[in-house]
């Protein structure tokens, strides 16, 4: 499977779209509705099939004809969104993870739809039919396969983006002979290698706070309802999309540099719900899960092998000399002696040591903490 990502000429002429990403929105309300009034009634799960069963007999109804504007398939998609949120809700509950369920959303902030299998059809050069209407969009590279999924989504500046997953006879990649690397994570330092390197990332949302903060006082002064506001409004998204943008190139040029350098890479299996709740703003704007992300793609594309190992493996507090075990090492202590074999250690040096170790280890078979 491949996925494209396009965006189409005059998003805000093309009335049509925003209408159905609209009416998506409220699809998907009524439908959270109908969830917590069914859990009120009768103290469970509302089911999926139930579900698309009440929607088609409402899509009948004068009062919400206007749904037939929406292809089937995109409101089936849509209830299979909140099944997913829901699953994931109740099995979080069990494990004792605090999460949200599903809950309404503003229809102006609802971003996408998706089509599966019908209601689009791909036209000659740069143009595509959705739901009976033609569109062009900017068209950076050719696409290759069937496609099978097209989903419609829109930005909070009111641009519209197609993203068309192919399916496609990709080449299996073998993974590759060559050097190997452990990578520790830091908030100092971005990324530390095994190899002594140290990689470090420009704050992008430190740098453009001050920008930000001029934004969003001038949104605040502004009237509610005014079409200044409105302006104003789009100039805070625009910002912050102008840093989200800035970030990604960062993540996506790193993780190419290191599937392209190194043929096996250890990383540690993060808790990032943690890290956010202890260092809030800090750990969003150095973007580990996203990097992540990017690295596990890039990685596939190159046949480098990317590794987690266990997140409870005390990499900074092991020696890497030794191997002994300190039994306390505060987050403020930045180089540290061994007091077994006296060696003397940079903290995220030598937790980048011991994930290569141990990613090495289990790469061959063996296990991750010895017995």
């Amino acid at each position: 499977m491949k996925t494209y990502s396009f965006k189409l000429y005059h998003a805000k002429r093309n009335k049509k779209l925003h209408r159905a990403i609209n009416i998506s929105g409220n699809i998907y309300n009524h439908c959270i509705a109908l969830h917590k009034r069914y859990y009120r009634m009768y103290g469970k799960h509302l089911n999926m099939y139930k579900l698309q069963r009440h929607i088609t007999k409402l899509k009948k109804t004068d009062k919400f004809s206007f749904w037939n504007m929406l292809g089937s398939q995109a409101i089936q998609d849509i209830t299979q969104r909140i099944d997913r949120g829901y699953r994931l809700f109740f099995r979080n509950l069990k494990q004792g993870i605090r999460t949200a369920p599903p809950s309404f959303k503003k229809v102006r902030k609802y971003k996408s739809f998706t089509l599966k299998q019908a209601g689009f059809k791909l036209g000659d050069d740069n143009h595509i039919k959705i739901m009976g209407q033609g569109y062009r969009y900017h068209k950076s590279r050719e696409i290759e396969g069937k496609i099978k999924i097209v989903t419609i989504k829109r930005d909070p500046l009111g641009d519209i983006y197609i993203y068309l997953v192919c399916e496609t006879e990709e080449a299996t990649v073998k993974p590759r002979s060559g050097k190997s690397v452990g990578l520790d994570f830091g908030l100092g330092t971005f990324l530390t290698t095994s190899d002594g390197n140290k990689i470090e990332s420009p704050l992008f949302f430190k740098e453009g706070s001050k920008e930000i903060r001029k934004l969003n006082r001038s949104l605040s002064r502004k009237k509610k309802g005014s079409a200044n506001r409105k302006r104003a409004r789009f100039d805070l998204a625009r910002g912050h999309k102008r840093i989200a943008n800035r970030r990604r190139d960062f993540h996506f040029k790193l993780a190419k540099e290191l599937s392209e350098a190194y043929s096996c890479i250890c990383i540690e299996d993060l808790n990032l719900k943690g890290m956010q709740r202890l260092w809030g703003k800090k750990v969003s704007d150095l973007g580990f899960a996203d990097f992540v992300r990017i690295l596990e793609h890039q990685c596939h594309k190159t046949g480098t092998e990317l590794i987690k190992i266990d997140r409870y493996y005390p990499s900074s507090k092991t020696c890497s000399s030794c191997g002994h075990v300190l039994e306390k090492l505060s987050l403020s202590t930045r180089t540290w002696t061994c007091p077994d074999c006296k060696a003397k250690h940079d903290r995220d040096r030598n937790a980048a040591i011991n994930i290569h170790r141990v990613g090495a280890s289990t790469f061959k078979g063996e296990v991750v903490r010895p017995a």
